[in-house]
C-alpha cells in the first residue's frame, strides 16, 4: 500500500507546486523577513499582512475558485505553510489557522448560501476567521465544555467563554463550537459562525506567550450573545463530529508549520556550522557536529514524506485520521528536536536574538501542543492501528 501510495504521489513537486513555493518564498522574503524581530518583541499581529496574503491566494488556499479562492490541494497548501514558517512561524501559524480552521470548517459544513456570504471573504482576508473549541478547563477534554447555545424561536442564545483562541481579538468571523446538550455527549455540540459586531460578542484577555508572538491568541467572550439559526453549519448536535474532521485536515497544517520550523532551523545551522571556524577548521568538519546535523536531515525528509503521504490521502478524499496524527506527532517532534540541535551547534550565539534559532526554538514548542498535544496524537493512533 505504501509503494502504490508513494508512486501515485510521486517524490517531486509539480510545475505549479514549485511556483506557488517560489510565490511563498518570494512573499515571505519581501514583506515577512524585515519585520520579524520588531512583531516578536512588540507582538503586533500585522493584520496588513495577511491583507497581501490574501492578493497572493494564500488566504483561500483550499477554497474552490467559484468561491473566490485559489482552489488549490493540501501538496500546494503545505508548500505555502512550509516556505512562510521557514522564515517566519508565527506568521505561518495564522494563515494555516486562517485556512484549515474557520475557512475549512465553513467549506466542509456550511451550505451554499453560508459559503456564499462567509468564504469569498476570507478567501481574500477581506475577513480574518477565528475558530473556538477549546475553553479554560477544556483542553484535551472538549466534551465536557461549558460554553453553550440555547434555542430560542428562530435564534439561539450562546454563554461561555472559549480560550486559546488564533485571531481571537482581531478576528472579523469566528466558528465556534458550544454545548446544545449534555455534557460528555459527543452529539451534544453544535457549530456557530459568529460575526464580530454581534451584540453580546466580545473579546477576552489576549495571552502573553513564550513564541509565536506575532501570532494573536485571546479568549472569546459571549454574554447573552443571540444569532440566527441560519448562522447554524450542518445539523444540531454534529458540531464535536464536524471538529474532528477539521482537525483531521488541521494536523497537516502543523505539520507543514513543524517542517518549515525544521528547515528553517537546519538551513541556519547548516550555514553557520561552515562559518564557524575553531581549532583551525570549521565546525562542520568535527564528527560531534556532522553527526547532529545528519540526524536533523533525515528527521527532516521522514518528516516530509509522512506530511505528504497525508496531503495525498486528503486530496483523495480517502480517510487519513491516522496518517494526519502520525504526521503531526512526528514532525512536531521533530521541530522541536532540530530547533534544540540548532541552538547547540551555534552555542552562545544560538542564545542570543542576533541570530534567528532562538526564535525558532521558542515557536517550535507550540507544534507539540496546538491543535492536540502529541499525547492526543498518539490516543489516535493507538486508536487507529488497535480497531
Amino acid at each position: 500500500m505504501i509503494t502504490e501510495t508513494m508512486s501515485s504521489m510521486g517524490f517531486d513537486y509539480s510545475e505549479t507546486q514549485q511556483m506557488v513555493a517560489a510565490s511563498a518564498k518570494e512573499f515571505a522574503e519581501q514583506h515577512i523577513r524585515p519585520f520579524i524581530m520588531e512583531w516578536d518583541e512588540a507582538q503586533i499581529f500585522p493584520i496588513e499582512v495577511f491583507k497581501k496574503a490574501g492578493k497572493m491566494g494564500f488566504m483561500g488556499v483550499l477554497v474552490p475558485e467559484q468561491y473566490g479562492g485559489s482552489g488549490l490541494g493540501y501538496h500546494e497548501y503545505i508548500a505555502i505553510i512550509e516556505e512562510i514558517s521557514k522564515v517566519d512561524p508565527s506568521i505561518g501559524l495564522s494563515i494555516a489557522a486562517h485556512n484549515s480552521l474557520c475557512t475549512n470548517h465553513i467549506l466542509s459544513f456550511g451550505n451554499k448560501e453560508q459559503k456564499q456570504k462567509w468564504l469569498p471573504k476570507l478567501a481574500s482576508a477581506e475577513w480574518i476567521g477565528a475558530w473556538g473549541l477549546t475553553e479554560h478547563n477544556t483542553g484535551s477534554d472538549a466534551g465536557a465544555m461549558s460554553t453553550t447555545a440555547v434555542k430560542e424561536g428562530d435564534n439561539w442564545i450562546l454563554n461561555g467563554t472559549k480560550n486559546f483562541i488564533t485571531h481571537g481579538k482581531s478576528g472579523d468571523v469566528a466558528v465556534v463550537i458550544v454545548r446544545t446538550g449534555e455534557k460528555g455527549d459527543s452529539h451534544g455540540m453544535t457549530a456557530f459562525v459568529v460575526e464580530r459586531g454581534t451584540s453580546g460578542f466580545a473579546s477576552g484577555k489576549k495571552e502573553d506567550k513564550l513564541g509565536m508572538r506575532a501570532s494573536e491568541t485571546a479568549e472569546l467572550v459571549f454574554d447573552n450573545c443571540k444569532i440566527s439559526d441560519e448562522n447554524r453549519l450542518g445539523e444540531v448536535g454534529d458540531g464535536f463530529i464536524q471538529s474532528m474532521k477539521v482537525l483531521d485536515g488541521g494536523r497537516i497544517s502543523i505539520g507543514a508549520l513543524s517542517l518549515g520550523i525544521a528547515k528553517g532551523a537546519y538551513e541556519a545551522a547548516l550555514k553557520y556550522s561552515k562559518e564557524r571556524v575553531q581549532f583551525g577548521k570549521p565546525i562542520s568538519e568535527f564528527q560531534g557536529i556532522s553527526f547532529k546535523l545528519a540526524e536533523m536531515a533525515t528527521d527532516i525528509e521522514a518528516s516530509e514524506l509522512l506530511l505528504h503521504k497525508a496531503a495525498f490521502l486528503k486530496n483523495a478524499g480517502r480517510n487519513m485520521t491516522k496518517m494526519g496524527a502520525m504526521c503531526k506527532m512526528f514532525a512536531s517532534e521533530v521541530c522541536v528536536r532540530v530547533a534544540n540541535e540548532a541552538i547547540q551547534i551555534h552555542g552562545g550565539y544560538g542564545y542570543t536574538k542576533d541570530f534567528p534559532v532562538e526564535k525558532f526554538y521558542r515557536d517550535a514548542k507550540l507544534c507539540t501542543i496546538g491543535e492536540g498535544t502529541t499525547e492526543i496524537q498518539k490516543v489516535v493512533i493507538a486508536k487507529n492501528i488497535l480497531k
